[in-house]
């Protein structure tokens, strides 16, 4: 007996003779040996597998291989300090094998879970290698920190970036408030559980994966050509009513640089290693792997954007004394080099400064330096965006992560356990950055010398978890109790410092005792514990199930967090759940010819977010307010004041989260169709917000609770698994919609305003939640085309309707005056749409003949946002992308985009930033053969070589780089393209 996934042995697969008592199971080596006399059908089946029957005629030997079953009823999946049968599960939860990720050979395994997993939404920030994700479960509940919660082998991280897809078993999701309350006071957001990978008892199997590929921007945005640029000037200067450039007398010469080519590289290098070993025996187990990845940016290259990450993983399980006791650990290490450019905001974003320059700037002058743009006659003020970014990103971070623990559980009774861990997540990063001196345009004046800087950090938490958990069987009752109490600390701190005037320039001397500047001026030192962190917690189960057809299960969790006051640092979360197996019931027997298993699933439960700064419930006081006490020799007449920019507030509690859901999970025809439907209605209330208070007061904000948000929402996973003689296939679709409405916030507007300053030079804002508004959504007045002609801006006058410009003109914006008040101002803008999708869906195909084997992922989003902004506005002189090409420049000619000219009246935010960010994604396309049945060595049982190709094909009609935008300046803010950082196509 053998998996057809990977041609190993399996152990205990039971076969019978069809209608008879008559059966065995194999043994370690998958091995079996059964009586049988004439004609017979023996049906095998194991645990996860799909079932197979097979007509045996008199041969001697039978060799039969048993596929993996998807859809498994009797797999167990993680729940809260636990594991359950996926069919007694009640709760909304969705789980993904680590074979899955590890075959889609991403450098996160949240990223391999796109399109997997209905109700979680997963976003890039960055293309940058190493970059993190933006998280959703079931839509944004806050504005604060709405990221979930991770939990890897029990112990609780920041994230599982550390992590090598290969040293995964499982990613375990719970969406639902009653299956996430059992984790309270930080599960609103959802919970990630991940299960790494634990020996097995047999031989020792070794396994070794490896992975090479390159990387492209599969679609670039192109900027105007010198001609192109040239032309539009002129036109620009003409509708300002000035005369068109004399081109001549700027020296320009023949220079027509492509910055964007410029900025990116092609077959850009990523790779990954693999390797474990894997066994054990009835009374010890073991798994240890060994892991590189490693992958260089396509924006700059791998001079100043690469990753590499180093792994190692070892995790042991003892039995002892006759399984009285049983003792265990596990352990992961990483070490993480990288580098990366500047990707956020418009003033840290090497490839945004690309998009604006003119094509009139060289790379490099006739010495092969980076060219200095200072005397230009053009435009002196703009600089050289490859020199800058090549060498105002010379810096390396290193971060090594220590995730670890030790467990004892001990049998102290028939069906009574105790349990007991200790776990550690520890993490030291260490930041270098070395700052040449350049200078690229007239008013570059901060880098005429070199600078060093460094930054270290370290930090740890430990926690203590003890279960008592008890289970018994009453007939056809079963009854499992669960009491548990929890204890977590976090401490931490950091040291900092840059100096000037290195004694020996260059990033290899770019320490600070290498740096000769004395004075304060230029140079700053620092050093500081983190707040020390700490969360006390007691927490109980009780599931019911009886005859494996009504099951209920309820929840209570009690947290106590330093993070609020004496009197509030208690919070409660219960939660209650209850599935129907109505498959079972005997009414029901006359569908089990294509009804295999129905349950009905309905839970509700309440979880809670602390994700907020420290002391909020204090008067915090900060520091950096100087002030002159007279003239004294050298800087001791500025003295640092400290004073309180927050009010106090001991009243603050915390965000809680309220969910309702209901479901169902269905099997049809032999279990080949798996449906699984859900319905929520979750509402978050008592955001802690930070609300401005009287500026005579000299204090700035005050924390309170207040806010709510209501996310409704249903999912859907459709899934068919067959098999005809030799070949197997599946196919599976999943999508979800979310609904997201602010209910009430309360301030004195019922607005939590959005930042200013973020879509170019002194832009207003944007994006804001406001009452009856989705979360983040974009703020903006709404056009109604194009001024054709002076008979439509007069006969829009006439109708009352306000204009914005002063001196309108044919080929300007018709804003809408949306309350016809006969003024254009902030009461005319309104909801231009959002940034979160209200669907979000994804499809897998996997087909498989003999040893071939082919498949397809794909995931996709409708109905949100993109707000995309390439160029400073208020710099006349920028370049345009070549969608200025369709600009108006006569009557009839747009009815969208403007005239240009050297303001932005024209360019106030409003719908023309606005794009559908629509797509569909082929994200993995790979083709396999397995050799090792053409080999036939007894030490392969599987020599797979594979094809493939990431992000393949983007389906969409946003005409930037990547529809996929998570970017934005803060929690709840994203979908705005500044300029992104693509994901690069792999092959």
């Amino acid at each position: 007996m053998t998996s057809a996934a990977d041609n190993e042995p399996l152990v205990g697969v039971s076969i019978k003779v069809r209608g008879t008592t008559n059966g065995t199971i194999t043994d370690f080596d998958g091995r079996y040996t059964l009586n049988v006399s004439g004609d017979a059908t023996l049906v095998f089946s194991y645990i996860g597998y799909v079932t197979k029957e097979v007509r045996y005629t008199g041969q001697s030997t039978l060799n039969v291989t048993l596929s993996e079953d998807a859809q498994s009823l009797d797999e167990v999946v993680v729940v809260g300090y636990g594991v359950q049968k996926k069919k007694l599960n009640t709760g909304a939860t969705v789980q993904v094998k680590g074979d899955q990720l590890a075959k889609m050979n991403t450098t996160s395994a949240m990223q391999a879970l796109q399109g997997q997993t209905p109700g979680v939404n997963i976003t890039t920030t960055s293309g940058q290698p190493g970059k993190g994700l933006k998280v959703t479960v079931r839509g944004l509940g806050t504005v604060n920190n709405a990221s979930p919660l991770y939990i890897v082998d029990g112990i609780q991280t920041g994230d599982i970036q550390y992590l090598n897809n290969a040293d995964i078993e499982s990613i375990d999701v719970l969406k639902d408030a009653a299956s996430a309350a059992i984790y309270g006071a930080q599960a609103a957001n959802g919970v990630v559980l991940i299960t790494t990978k634990t020996g097995k008892v047999g031989k020792a199997q070794v396994s070794f994966d490896a992975y090479y590929g390159v990387q492209q921007a599969s679609h670039k945005i192109r900027t105007l050509n010198a001609k192109e640029y040239r032309l539009i000037m002129d036109e620009q200067a003409l509708n300002e009513k000035k005369s068109v450039f004399d081109w001549e007398s700027f020296n320009l010469g023949s220079v027509d640089t492509n910055w964007i080519d410029q900025m990116l590289v092609n077959d850009a290098v990523t790779q990954n290693y693999a390797l474990g070993v894997q066994g054990g025996t009835e009374t010890s187990i073991y798994s240890l792997s060994l892991s590189y990845t490693g992958q260089e940016g396509i924006v700059g290259g791998s001079d100043v954007s690469d990753y590499e990450r180093y792994g190692f993983r070892v995790n042991t399980e003892h039995k002892l004394y006759k399984d009285v006791l049983k003792v265990g650990q596990h352990l992961t290490f990483s070490f993480v080099n990288s580098h990366g450019v500047a990707d956020g905001n418009q003033y840290g974003n090497s490839l945004r400064g690309a998009y604006g320059m003119s094509p009139f700037v060289p790379v490099y002058d006739e010495k092969g330096n980076y060219w200095d743009n200072s005397n230009s006659l053009w435009n002196n003020t703009e600089g050289n965006p490859y020199g800058t970014m090549m060498l105002n990103n010379i810096n390396r971070t290193s971060t090594q992560k220590l995730i670890a623990d030790i467990y004892a559980e001990v049998n102290i009774w028939k069906g009574l356990k105790f349990k007991t861990t200790f776990g550690l997540d520890f993490f030291s990063t260490d930041w270098r950055e070395y700052k040449p001196i350049f200078k690229f345009h007239v008013s570059d004046n901060s880098h005429n010398v070199t600078e060093a800087k460094q930054n270290m950090s370290k930090g740890y938490a430990y926690s203590i978890d003890n279960i008592l958990s008890y289970h018994t069987d009453i007939q056809e009752h079963s009854i499992d109790v669960m009491l548990g109490q929890s204890a977590r600390k976090y401490q931490g701190s950091r040291i900092w410092g840059n100096n000037t005037n290195l004694r020996t320039p260059g990033w290899k001397y770019a320490w600070l005792d290498n740096a000769e500047n004395t004075t304060t001026t230029n140079s700053m030192y620092g050093g500081s514990p983190d707040v020390d962190t700490a969360l006390a917690s007691y927490f109980g189960r009780i599931g019911y199930n009886y005859r494996e057809t009504y099951m209920l299960n309820a929840t209570l969790r009690a947290d106590g967090s330093s993070k609020f006051a004496k009197g509030n640092r208690w919070g409660y979360f219960p939660s209650v759940s209850a599935g129907w197996t109505i498959s079972n019931e005997a009414f029901m027997q006359q569908t089990h010819n294509w009804l295999d298993f129905l349950k009905l699933r309905l839970s509700w439960g309440q979880v809670g977010n602390q994700n907020i700064g420290d002391f909020r419930y204090l008067s915090l006081i900060s520091s950096g307010a100087i002030y002159n006490f007279g003239t004294t020799e050298g800087n001791e007449a500025n003295q640092i004041g400290y004073y309180p920019s927050s009010l106090a507030n001991p009243d603050i509690k915390w965000e809680t989260s309220e969910q309702l859901n209901f479901g169902f999970d269905a099997r049809f025809f032999d279990s080949r169709l798996g449906v699984n439907f859900d319905w929520y209605k979750k509402t978050t209330k008592d955001w802690l917000v930070s609300i401005p208070v009287l500026a005579t007061s000299g204090i700035t904000t005050k924390t309170i609770n207040g806010g709510d948000v209501k996310n409704t929402g249903v999912e859907l996973a459709l899934n068919w698994n067959d098999q005809v003689r030799d070949f197997t296939y599946g196919v599976g679709f999943n999508m979800a919609y979310n609904k997201n409405e602010v209910g009430n916030i309360p301030t004195e507007d019922g607005i939590i305003h959005g930042k200013t300053n973020i879509l170019y030079n002194n832009a207003l804002e944007f994006y804001r939640a406001e009452n009856g508004h989705p979360i983040g959504y974009f703020w903006g007045y709404k056009t109604a085309g194009i001024f054709q002609n002076e008979q439509e801006i007069a006969a829009w006058k006439a109708a009352g309707n306000g204009i914005l410009q002063s001196d309108v003109k044919p080929g300007d914006v018709r804003y809408v005056d949306v309350d016809h008040s006969g003024t254009i101002d902030e009461k005319d803008k309104v909801d231009l749409g959002h940034p979160t999708p209200d669907f979000t869906f994804g499809f897998n195909i996997n087909l498989a003949y003999k040893n071939f084997d082919l498949s397809v992922n794909a995931n996709g989003v409708i109905g949100n946002k993109i707000v995309q902004s390439y160029r400073n506005q208020t710099d006349a002189k920028q370049n345009y992308t070549t969608a200025i090409l369709s600009r108006w420049h006569g009557e009839g000619t747009s009815n969208r985009i403007p005239r240009v000219t050297e303001t932005n009246i024209n360019w106030q935010f409003s719908d023309l930033y606005m794009q559908d960010g629509d797509f569909l994604r082929i994200t993995n396309i790979t083709l396999g053969y397995d050799f090792s049945k053409l080999i036939r060595c007894k030490y392969i049982s599987q020599l797979r070589l594979y094809a493939q190709v990431q992000n393949a094909f983007t389906f969409t009609k946003y005409d930037g780089m990547d529809p996929e935008v998570g970017w934005g300046d803060n929690d709840f803010g994203s979908g705005i393209d500044l300029g992104m950082y693509r994901v690069p196509e792999l092959s």
